[in-house]
């Protein structure tokens, strides 16, 4: 091959790669099948079953989700761009889903959410935060992915 045109191939494959990962990056980061048609359908379905008594079916949370309410509990906070979830990445989120806040947050926090290993599957926990993500503005979900990107998962 002619050095011109190998400059050239390698010159197309370094953009088509550079290309690649900015696209993919992020998400190749993150572990939610979002972009997933079939895996946010199955978590839109356990999630109103098994999330929305507590955090709405809209995603909304609960009123005055920041106020602590009597028993001194903060009540379910909304998981729509409003709420504070894509403030974390994908592996503590799961860790969450699967364990319950009090567990992963330590020290005596107090929560209602319990976890949900041994009542969803990871699958369905997975699906579960890929449809809540996959509602959220495109500008949130990509600081959301950026997130991932910084995160060791």
């Amino acid at each position: 091959m002619k050095k011109g045109v190998a400059v050239t191939v390698a010159a197309g494959l370094a953009a088509a790669g550079y290309y690649w990962l900015a696209e993919s990056g992020p998400q190749a980061a993150g572990i939610l099948p979002y972009q997933d048609p079939e895996a946010v359908a199955l978590g839109k379905a356990v999630y109103l079953d098994q999330c929305a008594s507590c955090h709405g079916a809209d995603l909304q949370g609960e009123p005055n989700w920041q106020d602590r309410d009597s028993d001194s509990y903060l009540p379910a906070p909304p998981q729509d761009e409003s709420g504070h979830t894509w403030h974390h990445p994908d592996a503590q989120l799961l860790d969450i889903t699967r364990r319950g806040v009090a567990e992963v947050v330590g020290n005596g926090y107090r929560s209602r959410m319990g976890g949900f290993a041994g009542v969803l599957t990871e699958e369905e926990m997975l699906a579960v935060l890929a449809y809540i993500k996959s509602r959220w503005p495109a500008e949130v979900i990509a600081r959301h992915n950026q997130i991932n990107s910084q995160a060791d998962n």
